[in-house]
């Protein structure tokens, strides 16, 4: 076995050495693979800024109240006299005397899109005092707070950048109402940066919604509070509610938009992998071909024929690593942080968020480059220990 990993090692380190010999070939197989790492990477890494900006919204301590059988703030509706029960639930938190409860409402209006210039939905939430008390994340970076009881609104900075009409200062106008942006904040990057926030009544008058509203947004204790606070909900007789903690409302909503993204992800990266496969296994069919009488020299002075299987693996495994390397990192700077916007399915509301290219990703597509090198140089490895030595030797 020593005598074998002796070897092995030997030819590998030669065979590795010899890469510049094979400059050309070589340089078309890392390319060709780092290519695919890149493709690969940056498609996955819409999924993961999408998952990410909604998974970062919730808060274990949070728990969000429904209508009973809605799948989202869109489709929820609660009455006020609703929401001024459920405020009475046990486990709720209370901050200097305030109770940290909000109830609030959830549209979507018409924005133009600062990229392409067509029309896109984009929530409007309306919310009481308590909702940025609720969020302690929140908080304003230019303009100021809205004075509840006016027209006045605040706007996440993702949307600001991503739709026109709402800058700081500016008033946007609808045949319902008129809202004047008076504050732009920011949530670390989540899904609340998409949305518009205005007082509710004023939203419930614009759009004669009466005196109702879609959730009801609860602080609690603590996140031991949630099952006791969601059985009083539950069993009271004036109430038809469905209660969810707030990171499992959000989470939810991500396995959609992620599960179609990794789809098409995985299938671009399999089909554009076997490209890059039959690349690496000319590489390596080269390779063999260059080295017969360096391979067939080894054989005659015993070195095993694995060794020589595992020095073309070895060989192939080495440039794919490469590939897999610089196409990582290409992702990274290209499209990590990139600004964009899709539709949430669940609210059918756009979703401001960035690409994030995590060292998950950045693994799996290392991973993946090793699987496309052990596949382009597995067959031309077993063609490399199986050269007769006596027809090789003629070459020399």
């Amino acid at each position: 076995m020593l005598r074998w990993i002796r070897q092995t090692l030997t030819v590998t380190i030669l065979g590795v050495r010899t890469i510049p010999q094979r400059l050309g070939p070589s340089v078309v197989a890392v390319v060709g693979i780092a290519g695919v790492v890149v493709v690969f990477v940056s498609v996955l890494s819409i999924g993961e800024g999408f998952r990410a900006a909604l998974v970062g919204a919730g808060s274990p301590d949070r728990a969000i109240v429904m209508r009973n059988g809605s799948a989202s703030e869109m489709t929820s509706g609660l009455t006020g006299p609703e929401t001024e029960i459920i405020k009475q639930a046990p486990g709720i938190a209370r901050v200097g005397g305030k109770l940290m409860a909000a109830s609030e409402m959830y549209v979507v209006i018409d924005l133009d899109k600062r990229s392409t210039g067509t029309p896109a939905n984009v929530p409007i939430r309306g919310v009481e005092p308590t909702s940025f008390d609720i969020r302690p994340d929140l908080h304003l970076v230019e303009g100021r707070l809205l004075q509840f009881g006016t027209n006045e609104a605040v706007v996440g900075r993702a949307a600001v950048r991503q739709f026109s009409g709402i800058d700081l200062g500016s008033e946007y106008a609808t045949k319902q109402m008129t809202l004047k942006i008076v504050g732009i904040f920011e949530s670390n990057g989540s899904v609340a940066e998409s949305e518009i926030w205005c007082d509710s009544k004023t939203l419930q008058g614009a759009y004669r919604r009466g005196n109702s509203y879609q959730s009801v947004l609860a602080k609690l204790d603590s996140p031991a509070s949630f099952q006791p606070f969601k059985d009083w909900l539950s069993t009271n007789p004036q109430l038809n509610v469905t209660t969810k903690l707030e990171s499992d409302y959000y989470a939810a909503q991500t396995q959609v938009m992620t599960s179609l993204i990794n789809g098409i992800g995985y299938t671009i990266a399999l089909l554009m992998g076997v490209a890059a496969v039959f690349g690496a296994i000319l590489t390596m069919y080269t390779a063999v071909a260059t080295r017969t009488r360096e391979i067939a020299t080894l054989r005659a002075l015993g070195f095993n024929a694995w060794s020589v299987v595992a020095s073309v693996l070895g060989e192939s495994l080495s440039l794919a690593a490469i590939g897999g390397v610089a196409g990582g990192l290409l992702a990274y700077v290209a499209f990590n942080g990139y600004q964009t916007a899709t539709m949430n399915f669940q609210t059918f509301s756009q979703v401001a968020f960035a690409f994030a290219v995590t060292p998950a990703l950045l693994t799996q597509g290392v991973v993946y480059a090793l699987v496309m090198g052990f596949v382009g140089g597995f067959f031309p490895a077993i063609r490399a220990a199986r050269l007769p030595i006596s027809v090789a030797l003629r070459e020399l």
